[in-house]
């Protein structure tokens, strides 16, 4: 739609995880950083939470990205599942041969996948995000799998993301078991208002823009208070934010453009001041006539008075 106008080869704000406009920066990469040398350490049981927008996921596939070939990744994003579809799943993730269909033949299966690739000096490592949406079945399942091990080792590692509902699951007695595995835990925070400048122009680059200073700093103020640093509303209030400017055929993204893209968007929060702002931008006819009509008032009011207090004059 906007991409020629300014200058893109793709859109910069889409809500797919692409890791290419993975932002290495902020707690994301610091969570990054933590699961990576954790794993590389050969700890089993990991955890990182954040609330809804964070960009779990989006971390979640540059981890995997991120392990290289000395590890061996089996992938759940969708964790609704049973037990036994649980053991289906990462069996046909690491590969795993004439496993049959039963539970027990499933781990079977896996056990033997897992010794095979300790044998070639392969870490496996098992990802679920939406860990939340597990049931307390099939998390069982998960601690499961963790006791398959040898004398020195674990033989799978496993890394839980998830919403911070799954901290308040892990917290109940009968999950207790699996609650004392997990040696490391993270849990995401939303960006600064530096970060989430750097964020804006780090994703316009990556796009390729010619123009990194293609928001206005008042624009981004804008868009950091009403997004509050949750780069899923940073980024629906961007793509908004181009298309208010692409419209009129601007060539910079101005307050009154990110402002037009939050009075669009729910889930969005502007002060009263911001929002005064922007009805009188789009009614300055209306607040014209008021100020007119309050200044005509006052003048007579005021002229009332005068005269009532003149000498001689008589109501």
């Amino acid at each position: 739609m906007y991409e020629a106008h300014f200058g893109f080869r793709q859109a910069p704000f889409g809500l797919t995880p692409d890791t290419r406009f993975y932002f290495a920066e902020g707690s994301h990469q610091e969570a990054l950083n933590t699961l990576l040398v954790a794993l590389r350490s050969g700890e089993g049981f990991l955890k990182v939470t954040g609330e809804i927008g964070l960009g779990k996921t989006l971390l979640c596939r540059q981890l995997l990205n991120a392990l290289g070939p000395d590890f061996v990744t089996a992938y759940v994003p969708n964790p609704a599942v049973t037990p036994r579809a649980l053991f289906q799943t990462v069996a046909d993730e690491l590969g795993c041969e004439g496993g049959g269909h039963r539970p027990d033949e499933l781990l079977k299966a896996i056990n033997q996948q897992l010794l095979d690739n300790a044998r070639r000096g392969r870490r496996t490592v098992l990802v679920v995000d939406e860990a939340q949406a597990l049931t307390d079945h099939t998390l069982e399942a998960i601690r499961l799998l963790t006791n398959l091990e040898t004398e020195t080792y674990k033989l799978l590692q496993v890394v839980l993301f998830g919403q911070p509902e799954l901290d308040e699951r892990l917290a109940l007695p009968a999950l207790r078991q699996l609650r004392q595995r997990i040696t490391f835990t993270y849990r995401l925070q939303p960006l600064s208002r530096a970060q989430l400048n750097a964020y804006v122009r780090h994703r316009l680059e990556v796009a390729g823009t010619q123009d990194p200073a293609l928001f206005g700093e008042d624009a981004l103020r804008v868009l950091y208070r009403a997004s509050r640093g949750i780069p899923r509303l940073a980024n629906i209030l961007c793509h908004k934010a181009l298309m208010a400017a692409f419209g009129p055929g601007h060539s910079r993204v101005g307050r009154n453009d990110a402002l037009a893209a939050v009075s669009d968007t729910d889930s969005t929060t502007l002060p009263w001041g911001a929002k005064l702002w922007l009805f009188t931008q789009e009614n300055l006819g209306l607040v014209c006539l008021a100020l007119v009509v309050s200044l005509g008032l006052a003048y007579v009011l005021s002229a009332g008075f005068t005269l009532w207090l003149a000498p001689g004059f008589a109501p």
